[in-house]
């Protein structure tokens, strides 16, 4: 079960990596540079919903793992840090596995 919790934590890091880029690179540019605030509704609408998905498997796996107060909030501040889940994945995530 712990294994499985991990392995959704992963899928959900990785998912809300993506959408978090996606919204500083393409979608802001576009609300700001072109006037175009849909595509920025949609995917922060999205990357919302992720980040939710996120601190909860976070909870759900420092609980099962038994996770240090530190490596939990190195964890949540890789979810507010360009590129931090993917850098938390290849550095922590994968060596629990």
């Amino acid at each position: 079960m712990k294994n499985n919790s991990l392995k959704h934590f992963r899928i959900v890091a990785f998912l809300e990596g993506v959408s978090f880029l996606i919204l500083l690179f393409i979608a802001m540019p576009l609300k700001y540079i072109y006037a175009m605030p849909t595509p920025n509704k949609v995917i922060g609408m999205i990357h919302g919903v992720l980040f939710v998905a996120y601190v909860f498997y976070l909870m759900q796996v420092k609980s099962e793992n038994n996770w240090t107060l530190k490596k939990t909030a190195i964890a949540f501040l890789a979810s507010i840090l360009p590129f931090g889940t993917f850098v938390l994945d290849a550095n922590v995530l994968k060596k629990e596995i």
